[in-house]
């Protein structure tokens, strides 16, 4: 969904530590993934540190409509264009669509499709331009021609496409100062989705889904907390369950985001892991010594920064292979590796299984 602006909530070679090709940025989507040995897929693996660590995000933000489509549709959003007016002063802001019925793909930068279905909760952390559509092939229409004009005086509801098959979104926005949050780090990817984990996290997101659009109108004596603490609560849990597969979530990942040694090393790999990068290199980007940034990397993260660089290429190729159907010999590319073989490998040292196999595993436990 697009970003409108609303008075609902508007005043609040070989071997895996060569290229990767395109940065998180260029990746497209995430999911809750295993990615870890035999762990079941879509298990949490949040830790209480980065329970705590989320706990303490500052996010304001609204549901702002829902959506009613219809297969045929396709429509365009950009949410950037709108972030002052949904919140003041904002340059950007993060975007989160739940597929409260049916599936959709959302396509962002890259034009690759990442398919969501019922219960999946889209998020667009850094407000890009981004695409959503159905089954069935249609024009793109702009967002902005399929909503009435301002102002609302009930919770607006879109209503586009051709009279097939329904698909129904819930959609909100929230604005934050948080390093997570920051484009320049690009910490997460441009577009994910997360599959939320079977149990109480789920069920209580199904249930959000179901109160806020029964509640969430202006008329409402609960519209406050409906448009503003709601969706707070929604994204983290939706980010409790994403990053519980992110590289060294155990470890402090997101307090290395405001370390001023480790922010800007992060920065780099997190946009270039296409670079061959040596410590040195790395060290240089964040002008410290070397030694230097290996004990950052090793007291924050628990790792080395090489260990770290060869986590995050396989925490972006599992977001690959969750949720598009892209081959994994183009996968393997997007994420650097020159050859379909030196990937697998990698992956299979890391996911404990090759990446097809992985792949199907993951189709076969999702229904």
């Amino acid at each position: 969904m697009g970003i409108v602006p609303s008075s609902i909530g508007a005043n609040r070679r070989d071997g895996h530590d060569r290229a990767t090709g395109a940065a998180c940025r260029n990746t497209g989507v995430a999911t809750v993934g295993d990615g870890h040995g035999d762990r079941p897929t879509g298990e949490s693996r949040a830790s209480p540190l980065l329970t705590t660590a989320l706990q303490q995000l500052r996010l304001e933000g609204a549901i702002f409509f829902r959506s009613e489509l219809t297969e045929p549709f396709a429509f365009e959003s950009t949410p950037l264009a709108l972030a002052d007016a949904l919140h003041p002063g904002a340059e950007r802001v993060a975007l989160f669509h739940i597929v409260a019925h049916g599936s959709c793909w959302v396509a962002g930068a890259t034009g690759d499709r990442h398919w969501a279905r019922q219960g999946d909760v889209i998020v667009l952390p850094y407000g890009d331009r981004h695409t959503i559509g159905g089954e069935m092939a249609a024009e793109s229409v702009s967002i902005l021609s399929l909503l009435d004009p301002l102002p609302w005086t009930d919770l607006p509801t879109l209503r586009h496409g051709g009279g097939g098959g329904r698909t129904e979104l819930v959609c909100g926005y929230l604005h934050s100062e948080d390093p997570l949050f920051n484009p320049d780090l690009r910490a997460l990817p441009p577009v994910f989705v997360v599959r939320l984990p079977s149990g109480a996290g789920a069920g209580w997101v199904q249930a959000s889904i179901a109160y806020s659009l029964e509640h969430a109108a202006p008329s409402s004596s609960s519209v406050d907390v409906i448009t503003t603490r709601l969706p707070e609560l929604v994204l983290i849990e939706v980010l409790r369950a994403h990053l519980g597969s992110a590289p060294a979530a155990d470890h402090g990942w997101l307090a290395a985001l405001n370390d001023p040694v480790l922010a800007p090393a992060l920065a780099r790999l997190h946009h270039e892991p296409e670079r061959k990068w040596t410590v040195a290199d790395l060290a240089s980007e964040a002008a410290v010594s070397r030694s230097v940034l290996d004990d950052r990397f090793r007291h924050v993260l628990g790792r080395s920064p090489i260990r770290y660089l060869t986590e995050w290429r396989m925490h972006l190729a599992t977001e690959l292979l969750a949720t598009t159907e892209l081959t994994v010999v183009t996968i393997a590319r997007r994420v650097g590796y020159e050859s379909e073989e030196a990937f697998s490998r990698a992956f299979k040292r890391a996911r404990g299984r090759s990446p097809s196999h992985w792949r199907a595993d993951r189709t076969v436990s999702s229904g």
